[in-house]
């Protein structure tokens, strides 16, 4: 469905995407992680054809998104960060306009306004003010905006930032609904909210692609191991001496409480903590030594996170040329309205701009 090959972007001496390749099936739920700086959005940005790429290809369906972008872009709905919202329009006023833009007509252009509508859940505000809803039911019709044309990829940016817990529930559920009939990419700095919802993850760090699996692979085959922690009157002789029964243990370490205590953390690679802290628990009972607590903590997606994106130093990043930030402000104009998702654009007006741009090169050079 989605083929990135190579993918890079450079800004100056910077490069925020690194050749970057994989590959996106149709029909999953796929989270998109990376710590701030990384290169997410702008990897987002290219793939949706709002940003120009240094070097690489991005193909949507079987369409270039630079060679073919209006057939690229119809198979796109995209939900920025910030949902592009005519706010002094209602959500139905507001849908009418983007499915012109898209190129609905007629009775089609009413069957899928009222589609969506229904399947967002905005039927009771759909002839009120978009600058009245809350962010909650804006953030829905952003999504409704996605949805027509009825796209093959949808692609959300941090779609639940600063919404209330029964707003959040509800935007992942109609997520999930979402994949069962497109293929869904989330971004989202909400680690649980991409473990909950998404069937493939991919993470990238220094616009590089560090991983790309299932949760639940990633925590097997990447995450740190799985501990278990507990205080106990016992020795330290005498918990080692319980260890070496366990068999799984891979590292201990102890540390002495204020009430004289021995607080001990153990490592184990093995998925059956239950089991491991059960036998462990009885081994003490045998010697007649109490376990204060005994708890455990098993390796999850901010573990795995953590592990491969040590986060580098703002200072560390470079700024981007200056030159080169408005030369992309200005493709991202050009493309117009297309970044909510394959809407039409002049084609004489981006001829324009690209031989004067090139006429500005010329002259610069000379």
């Amino acid at each position: 469905m989605i083929s990135v090959k190579h993918l890079t972007k450079c800004y100056g001496e910077f490069t925020a995407v690194d050749d970057l390749s994989f590959e996106i099936d149709e029909g999953h739920v796929y989270g998109f992680l990376g710590p701030n700086g990384a290169g997410k959005s702008t990897t987002m940005n290219i793939i949706t054809g709002c940003l120009s790429a240094t070097s690489g290809q991005v193909t949507i369906d079987g369409h270039d998104i630079f060679e073919e972008p209006k057939e690229a872009k119809r198979a796109i709905g995209y939900l920025p960060e910030i949902p592009p919202l005519y706010t002094n329009e209602t959500p139905e006023e507001y849908l009418k306009f983007v499915a012109e833009a898209k190129g609905l007509k007629g009775k089609e252009m009413d069957r899928q306004i009222e589609g969506v509508i229904s399947q967002t859940r905005i039927q009771n505000v759909r002839k009120r003010l978009i600058s009245k809803l809350s962010k909650g039911y804006r953030q829905r019709v952003g999504i409704a905006q996605a949805l027509l044309g009825n796209p093959k990829v949808i692609i959300l940016d941090e779609p639940t930032v600063g919404l209330d817990p029964i707003q959040i529930i509800e935007i992942r559920d109609l997520i999930k609904q979402l994949g069962k009939n497109h293929t869904v990419i989330l971004s989202s700095h909400i680690l649980s909210e991409v473990q909950a919802i998404c069937e493939k993850v991919l993470i990238i760090s220094g616009g590089k692609l560090i991983a790309f699996d299932e949760p639940e692979h990633l925590e097997k085959s990447l995450a740190g191991s799985n501990e278990i922690l507990f205080t106990t009157e016992a020795t330290r002789e005498e918990v080692e001496e319980v260890k070496s029964l366990l068999g799984e243990i891979t590292e201990v370490s102890y540390r002495e409480t204020q009430d004289g205590l021995l607080s001990v953390t153990m490592k184990t690679d093995s998925d059956d903590i239950r089991g491991i802290s059960r036998k462990l628990s009885m081994e003490f009972a045998k010697r007649e030594k109490a376990l204060y607590e005994l708890t455990s903590k098993k390796a999850n997606l901010e573990d795995i996170f953590l592990e491969l994106t040590e986060a580098a130093d703002p200072a560390d990043v470079p700024e981007k040329d200056s030159e080169q930030v408005k030369a992309d402000l200005r493709d991202m104009e050009i493309s117009g309205l297309e970044e909510i998702g394959g809407l039409e654009k002049d084609e004489t007006d981006e001829e324009e701009y690209r031989n004067k741009k090139k006429q500005e090169e010329e002259e610069k050079t000379e």
